[in-house]
């Protein structure tokens, strides 16, 4: 029997509008009352995800930042943050490579340093909380930072700004997240660890979990668990490694997949 059910938003759960699909609160109940737990797992910060599933919040878990952190029950429950000096050497990094763009993704707020206006407008509807400084290697510092997200200028971000930085941070994970959004974080941080986090917190066999993804980004999450689902319009190399397949996100594969269930 499935207990917990995990599903990526942009480019699986949601269609190319990203705007949530009308039936999904009313299945999220209807899971909730059969004893299934849903979490969004998404690259999105917290306080947006809490935004976009506030109806539902009491029902609910979410894994954030690419499996960062887990919150569940009005508590993050698992984080795994980046050193400062992790941070500070990336960010020099990222100062080198023409069209990249940082943001220190936090817990409750995300921080930026750039002027330009059209980072500022993906930054702005990218992200509920959010503020400019003067210094990202100030509030380093002073912050737990739980990713670096690199919004990238000259997109695809996995064809220019994920190869140019990968070399040079070894010892970390960077992980094109988006068409022009890339993140930096420790090796640890990916939405497989955070799921196996929220599956012992919940007391869930991995048999009992399903997962569903279109990126890279979810591959981890889609390994530990025991009832994978790739939609039709995913990575071809995810497609190639699980062989579950729903509709498109713009068909609501996601939605019908989890219509069956109940």
């Amino acid at each position: 029997m499935i207990k917990l059910v995990a599903s990526d938003l942009d480019g699986t759960l949601l269609p190319p509008s990203k705007v949530l699909p009308e039936n999904l609160f009313p299945l999220i109940e209807k899971l909730f009352d059969k004893g299934i737990i849903f979490a969004p797992a998404s690259g999105r910060q917290l306080p947006n995800l809490k935004k976009l599933f506030a109806p539902v919040l009491d029902k609910i878990a979410i894994i954030a930042e690419n499996g960062g952190l887990v919150w569940h029950g009005d508590g993050i429950i698992y984080s795994e943050p980046t050193s400062a000096a992790d941070t500070v050497k990336t960010l020099g990094e990222i100062k080198k490579i023409n069209g990249l763009y940082p943001v220190l993704s936090c817990a409750d707020c995300a921080y930026y340093e750039s002027d330009n206006p059209a980072f500022i407008s993906v930054v702005e509807k990218s992200y509920s909380s959010c503020r400019q400084v003067e210094r990202l290697d100030e509030i380093a510092q002073r912050v737990s930072v739980i990713k670096i997200s690199v919004w990238d200028e000259v997109p695809p971000s996995a064809n220019h700004g994920a190869p140019l930085l990968a070399p040079k941070l070894a010892e970390l994970r960077v992980m094109a997240s988006g068409f022009d959004w890339l993140d930096v974080s420790t090796p640890f941080a990916n939405k497989g660890n955070a799921l196996c986090e929220l599956m012992k917190k919940l007391g869930v066999e991995r048999g009992e979990c399903m997962a569903f993804g279109d990126h890279m980004n979810d591959f981890e999450m889609l390994e530990v668990c025991g009832n994978p689902y790739v939609v039709a319009n995913a990575f071809s190399t995810l497609k190639e490694r699980f062989k579950y397949v729903v509709p498109s996100n713009a068909d609501f594969g996601v939605i019908k997949k989890l219509e069956e269930l109940l």
